[in-house]
């Protein structure tokens, strides 16, 4: 698998990262190893985690899967901190004590002594200085090699990375993770722009439009999908609505034409968008990774992600159209 290098860093990572947020809930211990072992295989090494996910339980299984399935030293592990539970709910806690706390948690989870890459998990109401020492702190005592954020706006990228920058010695924010897939464009408006400015990396989340660009949602709702499981119902429902539909038959269409799968041409129009370091499969099973890895060698010609841009919501400005066709 072909590398990135996360913004203008010394950081390095494969241009697909592999999340984890379905670990210990919807993907048992058994298929998180199958899938673990035949991400590495293939030549990933980013693997994108969160205390958050299952409330620990996917930390927990990535750490015991460490021990007995792939050396520490092959992946980088990219998790963070600032979602938190009280009292059953899930609140944001960006303090320097919630923060440390939950730095701590997922060492020992992990069963490792450092992160590869810690990101503040959202914007929280702690003042930014506190939450960024936090931040300078980890990397300071070695446990944190890189830090950045996640789901920060632009301007919240830019008032964060430059504080950081306006002094030495304060840990430089490297990245940013955002949803952006083909149907939800909105980080090109003020993220994507705010990164390149501060030279970031970015990890989208949901590339596959919350599994709907797919294409499963085309004849309805299939049982076992997320969009049948109650805990998940709220997070599909939005893209189930008709301007989403029109964008996944316009891939659909595209993929017949060019002999490949619906999600084979919504996952390289966002692998390859401008700005991109590598977004974040959310596969659940080793069957659903493998036609992502099947279309490593693959790219999609200028025209078709052209098209698509139109399709789903107007020209990407900082694409650029080559002159001639690409090729799958």
């Amino acid at each position: 698998m072909q590398r990135r290098t996360v913004g203008s860093s010394g950081l390095s990572v494969s241009r697909a990262g592999l999340g984890t947020m379905t670990w210990g809930r919807d993907t048992p211990l058994d298929e998180a190893r199958s899938l673990l072992r035949s991400f590495v295989d293939a030549g990933g090494d980013l693997i994108d985690t969160a205390p958050a996910y299952a409330r620990g339980a996917a930390e927990q299984i990535l750490g015991r899967l460490l021990r007995t399935e792939v050396a520490r030293d092959d992946v980088v592990i990219a998790t963070k901190a600032g979602f938190t539970f009280r009292d059953g709910v899930r609140v944001v806690d960006t303090s320097r004590r919630a923060l440390l706390d939950d730095l701590h948690d997922s060492l020992r989870r992990l069963r490792t002594d450092r992160i590869d890459l810690w990101q503040v998990h959202a914007w929280g109401t702690a003042p930014m200085e506190e939450t960024l020492a936090a931040l300078d702190h980890a990397v300071t005592t070695g446990v944190v090699r890189y830090a950045g954020v996640s789901n920060f706006v632009g301007w919240q990228t830019a008032a964060a990375a430059t504080w950081q920058s306006a002094f030495p010695g304060r840990a430089r924010l490297v990245s940013n993770q955002v949803e952006y897939s083909l149907l939800a464009r909105r980080a090109e408006v003020e993220v994507l722009p705010a990164l390149r400015h501060f030279e970031m990396g970015f990890f989208p989340w949901s590339p596959m439009g919350r599994g709907v660009l797919t294409g499963k949602y085309r004849s309805g709702i299939p049982r076992g999908s997320r969009a049948a499981a109650a805990h998940f119902q709220w997070y599909v429902e939005p893209y189930l609505e008709p301007r989403s539909r029109a964008v996944v038959e316009a891939v659909a269409k595209a993929a017949d034409g060019l002999g490949v799968t619906p999600l084979q041409v919504a996952w390289l129009w966002v692998r390859d968008a401008p700005g991109v370091t590598a977004p974040l499969l959310g596969a659940r099973t080793s069957t659903q990774l493998a036609p992502y890895l099947d279309a490593e060698p693959m790219t999609l010609p200028a025209e078709i992600a052209s098209a698509l841009d139109d399709v789903s919501g107007g020209p990407n400005d900082a694409r650029f159209v080559t002159s001639g066709p690409g090729t799958l």
